[in-house]
């Protein structure tokens, strides 16, 4: 009985160290399984891990591009200086940090307005900056006191600078701080990891369309950091590459004469080359300063610039639409002829109004009246001609012709934000009103718009396409404002390519019946008193355009009017005649007929280009107060003007 009780413990002892044993082992196999996945399968991965454990990968971010005209002369550059930046996240009582920082260096009530404008638009970042361009005197104090001020550093950066201020603010543009919705889109981009350590990007102009040249390749650096996350030791690194150059097709000095010749007054000036499409000068008034933008514009200069009647953010060249007036009539008279609608030299009486519908179309600026033939009808701008012809011609067929050339139409230029205006049809009105009632085209509004007006409404660049599309003889070249880009290391330059033109098919014939009309209107027509004297053959069109509609029976009086509800000054014109070099459009808001303030911009520009000759000082304050006619006094050579200007804006700071 005993010895059956042994054998049965025995046998129990027995199976327990089996049971054990196997779980043993089967954890030991398991084990086993663990290093050798760990080891093999998992190697480079953990591998990577333990590297990342001790290294950091800390971005190089490039040098940004400069930004040239056509001559060299930099519109647009770095320079590098120290920067007070705060982590709010890592700062316990914002506030207090700030006004503990106020006793060690200058932080202005606009230094605090940006940054809090800055600390609700960029919540996201881990550092913004509460003051910029410290003195090496406010490094150091803030250094021997850094230990007060958990998640405030300072840090050296690049900073933009556009030297001369407000001139050609809205070609260059300007660089501002990464908001949440540009660094979600970046962060969507396959260039997204070209943009680690970023914190700026060109928001207007050429800085913007022209992002990732100017921007460059961003760098890394491989950093040994201790347990506790302070840098070692740099291991490795791969240097940025700095920006490209972009060189610009506008001619600087040009540019800032157009500016001066403004003066106070609102407006546009685009000014082609007609053979290539190339910007000469691109012009809106008033301008702003793009150096406001570049730390992060303040909410008192943000709201002066936003809130002004002037709207000086509004690129009036590219995005500012208005009716062409009578500039519009010789490229009526162009869709005439070649429409076979009428020729040159039929004959249409002008009584000095035109009736349709029961209806008195005026033609005020039209003095002598009589008969008119096509090139009469240019020199003198008589409506009642061009009445007559666009109700010959129809709206549709109105329409047809002058799409091609660009009126109403994207140009294609290479910077964002153009608008197309409008160039009415019928579809047009039928998709653009929702009630029935305004979708049907009426007879009498076809009438209006053979002098530019009605719904008519373009901008300077597309005006000033049509016109070097005509001067050079139908073949268009879309317009362009950088002509190349130069590599920052290399110094190798590569011209952007120029796009085939394209051929509109204008027979020859046609096209010198509208320049020689053109070239009557400089010498004996409404600017042949600002052309006068003139050593080269220019042709041009005059143009007044109505700012607002006037009542039924109401006569337009401009003393009697508001100033910004006066009419717009106009003029369209290229030169020389025979072989066009440059073609320009320009407005001046509310300054009354063509002739008086437009024409004698165009005047000097032309001037400017084929003859390298700038008006004296006399004559230039006249153009500004728009009491210029032909050049008074002798001008001076462009060659003997000073640059940079001795009244150029500074940057800001």
């Amino acid at each position: 009985m005993e010895l059956r009780n042994v054998e049965a413990d025995l046998a129990r002892f027995r199976t327990r160290v089996f049971v054990f044993t196997v779980v043993v082992l089967a954890c030991f196999f398991l084990l086993l399984c663990r290093l050798v996945y760990l080891q093999v399968w998992r190697h480079d991965d953990l591998r990577a891990q333990a590297e990342s454990n001790r290294t950091s990968i800390v971005p190089i971010v490039p040098n940004r591009g400069l930004i040239e005209d056509r001559n060299g002369i930099v519109l647009a550059s770095n320079y590098s200086a120290y920067t007070l930046e705060i982590t709010p996240s890592k700062t316990l009582a914002l506030d207090t940090t700030i006004d503990g920082l106020a006793e060690l260096v200058d932080i202005t009530v606009r230094d605090r307005r940006r940054f809090k404008k800055l600390l609700d638009e960029s919540k996201s970042f881990e550092s913004l900056p509460i003051r910029n361009r410290l003195t090496d005197a406010e490094v150091a104090r803030f250094a021997a006191q850094r230990f007060r001020f958990p998640g405030v550093e300072i840090k050296a950066r690049l900073f933009r600078n556009y030297p001369y201020g407000e001139l050609a603010s809205h070609v260059i543009g300007y660089i501002g701080r990464i908001n949440t919705s540009e660094k979600e889109k970046i962060e969507s981009d396959e260039d997204q990891a070209n943009y680690r350590g970023t914190e700026y990007i060109g928001k207007l102009g050429v800085e913007q369309s022209f992002e990732r040249q100017l921007h460059g390749i961003t760098g890394v650096e491989h950093i040994e950091t201790s347990a506790g996350g302070r840098a070692m030791r740099r291991l490795s690194s791969s240097a940025a590459t700095p920006g490209d150059t972009v060189a610009l097709s506008i001619d600087i000095k040009l540019q800032y004469l157009v500016e001066q010749m403004f003066g106070d007054r609102r407006g546009a000036l685009v000014a082609l080359d007609p053979k290539t499409g190339e910007v000469l000068a691109f012009v809106s008034k008033p301008t702003f300063d793009s150096n406001l933008f570049v730390e992060g514009i303040d909410q008192e200069n943000w709201q002066m610039l936003n809130e002004s009647p002037d709207r000086p953010l509004l690129n009036r060249a590219l995005r500012g639409t208005y009716p062409p007036g009578s500039t519009y009539k010789p490229f009526m008279a162009l869709a005439a002829l070649e429409t076979g609608t009428r020729s040159a030299t039929a004959l249409i009486n002008d009584p000095g109004f035109y009736m349709f519908g029961g209806h008195r179309f005026g033609s005020p600026e039209n003095e002598r009246g009589g008969t008119m033939d096509m090139r009469r009808a240019i020199v003198e701008s008589s409506n009642a001609y061009f009445y007559s012809l666009a109700n010959e011609l129809g709206v549709d067929p109105m329409h047809d012709f002058m799409k091609p050339l660009g009126l109403g139409q994207i140009t294609g230029i290479d910077v964002l934000g153009e608008v197309r205006g409008v160039l009415p049809s019928q579809a047009w009105k039928r998709n653009y009103y929702k009630r029935p009632e305004q979708q049907k085209w009426y007879a009498g509004e076809t009438i209006s718009l053979g002098i530019g007006q009605g719904y008519n409404s373009f901008t300077m660049l597309q005006l000033a396409q049509a016109t070097a599309t005509l001067a050079n003889q139908g073949i268009q070249h879309r317009p362009r404002l950088v002509t190349a880009t130069q590599d920052a290391s290399t110094h190798a330059r590569a011209l952007v390519p120029l796009e085939a033109p394209r051929n509109l098919q204008f027979k020859p014939e046609h096209i010198a019946v509208i320049v020689q009309a053109m070239v009557g209107v400089t010498q004996e027509g409404t600017s042949a008193r600002v052309f006068a004297g003139a050593p080269y053959l220019s042709a041009g069109k005059t143009g007044t355009a109505q700012a607002v509609s006037l009542g039924k029976n109401e006569k337009y009086n401009a003393s009697r009017m508001e100033e910004r509800q006066r009419d717009h000054s106009l003029y369209i014109a290229f030169a020389p005649a025979q072989d066009p070099q440059i073609a320009l459009a320009v407005i001046v808001e509310n300054a009354g007929f063509g002739s008086a303030a437009a024409a004698p911009i165009a005047r000097r520009v032309f001037d400017y280009w084929l003859l390298q000759q700038y008006p004296n000082d006399d004559d230039l304050a006249a153009v500004k107060k728009g009491q210029g006619a032909a050049p008074a006094g002798t001008p001076r050579s462009v060659a003997d003007m000073p640059w940079p200007p001795t009244e150029r804006a500074k940057p800001a700071g």
